[in-house]
């Protein structure tokens, strides 16, 4: 179903990167998430990587680099869970690195990544708004210090106490945009959506977006037809090579069930080609098995 662009909210993957498109937020909502001063970003919204054609490619919501370089931020608004969301981090945090290190830079020149994810589900039971991971080491606990920190935040969580108001509004105004601005950010967060949604560059871009997205799944639908068909049709080919091999075996004798078996379960075309030949020339279904 095709999107309205004046329905769309903060939890929207293109408004999210639409609004974040300006480094001020960008940077004040990465201030709020690390608990850190940040100096100045810059930000790549909707950035597309893909190194070799065999390669998976990523389109990362957000991406932003600190001045300097030291640091990488992509930022992502995930409003379904799904069962590949922690590989999905360990990804972009390659990703991110394979894009930063020029050629002949030492490996210490990486800058930190941070991949966050704003969550609109409850990342796990216990429903904390912040889940923070880095690597340790599981026999003595040291961290491992290798720059990648995976961070998941969560609009259903309920441990007020143990993160700042301002993430907690934040969270709460992503799972609820249409509810009132609760303070300065996220006030001027709805002044943002409110100038994109009456922009036609950016209404452009939205139907630019949906036009491509809408043409990739017809392409991927009609490959996937394409290739029904093509099944369907090996697979008929395959049912009546067995069913030709059964009668003539049939016409020689009884076949014995695990005989019988072994032909159904065969997929092999040119194998059930053989039996067909093997099956016209035996005396009977024990010579058949012989043949085989």
């Amino acid at each position: 179903m095709q999107r309205n662009f004046q329905n769309l909210t903060i939890k929207d993957a293109f408004m999210f990167a639409a609004v974040m498109s300006d480094e001020n937020q960008c940077r004040k909502l990465l201030e709020l998430i690390l608990e850190t001063k940040i100096l100045h970003v810059t930000v790549i919204t909707e950035k597309t990587m893909s190194y070799h054609p065999d390669y998976h490619g990523v389109r990362l919501d957000v991406l932003a680099e600190e001045e300097g370089g030291h640091r990488r931020f992509n930022v992502e608004m995930q409003v379904k869970q799904t069962p590949d969301l922690a590989w999905r981090s360990r990804y972009y945090h390659s990703q991110l690195d394979m894009d930063a290190l020029l050629s002949g830079e030492p490996y210490d020149a990486l800058p930190d990544t941070y991949v966050i994810f704003i969550c609109d589900f409850a990342w796990m039971p216990d429903q904390l708004y912040r889940y923070t991971y880095e690597m340790v080491c599981q026999e003595n606990g040291a961290p491992l210090n290798q720059g990648q920190k995976t961070i998941f935040l969560s609009t259903k969580g309920c441990n007020d106490e143990a993160v700042s108001d301002a993430l907690v509004d934040f969270l709460r105004y992503v799972g609820q945009p249409d509810q009132p601005a609760r303070d300065g950010f996220i006030a001027g967060l709805d002044r943002r959506i409110q100038r994109i949604k009456s922009s036609r560059d950016w209404e452009a871009r939205f139907m630019r977006l949906e036009i491509e997205l809408t043409n990739k799944w017809r392409q991927g639908h009609q490959e996937g037809r394409r290739e029904g068909r093509r099944e369907g049709r090996r697979e008929g080919r395959q049912e009546a090579l067995k069913e030709s091999v059964l009668e003539l075996l049939e016409s020689k004798g009884e076949i014995p069930e695990d005989l019988r078996s072994m032909i159904e379960g065969q997929t092999d075309e040119t194998m059930l080609k053989q039996w067909l030949i093997a099956a016209g020339e035996v005396e009977s279904p024990e010579d058949f098995r012989k043949a085989m």
